[in-house]
């Protein structure tokens, strides 16, 4: 039987399978076509994006684990100074109550602490105070729509620019108010 019976393809009778002459994902003259490129550039671009990605995890997971046992040693360190404390201010009126009854040694021993809690706590006050925005940050999120391709003012009203220079980003559609 060598030769093809009536409804028989090359494939089904044992012959090798065929080989198409040109490339499909190939446009004229044997060039990639402008959709394999763009879907190379993507699969690129995406794998570059996950490397990075995967490097600084793998740098930063040494890193968090010293940065955690060292916060895991200072709190430590930080709540046995806080017990010790207690002694210290326990001894302080003791010697205290050398050269003054002792109901107002540890009188003064409980001003001192009052005060220290007092001015603690104006300090932290203060501090919070002066925590701003990360302006820096809200600066460039602002410039993200210049620098996009076909992000430039046109006619449409919900691009033309607010402040003269940066277009308003468009509101996006909310399927479930229709």
């Amino acid at each position: 039987m060598s030769r093809n019976e009536p409804g028989q393809t090359a494939q089904d009778a044992g012959s090798a399978p065929s080989i198409p002459l040109s490339d499909p994902t190939h446009g004229r003259n044997g060039e990639p076509s402008i959709g394999n490129l763009v879907k190379d550039a993507s699969a690129s671009v995406s794998t570059l994006f996950r490397s990075e990605v995967a490097l600084a995890k793998a740098e930063l997971v040494g890193e968090a684990k010293k940065a955690g046992a060292g916060t895991g040693l200072l709190v430590v360190a930080g709540v046995m100074a806080l017990y010790s404390s207690f002694f210290f201010f326990f001894f302080l009126a003791e010697l205290l109550d050398n050269w003054m009854p002792r109901w107002l040694a540890f009188l003064i021993v409980f001003a001192i602490l009052v005060l220290i809690t007092v001015v603690m706590a104006f300090v932290g006050y203060v501090l919070f105070r002066k925590v701003r925005g990360p302006k820096k940050t809200i600066a460039s999120v602002k410039e993200v729509p210049t620098v996009l391709p076909g992000s430039h003012p046109s006619s449409s009203s919900a691009t033309k620019p607010t402040d003269g220079e940066h277009p308003a980003i468009p509101r996006a559609h909310d399927p479930a108010k229709g």
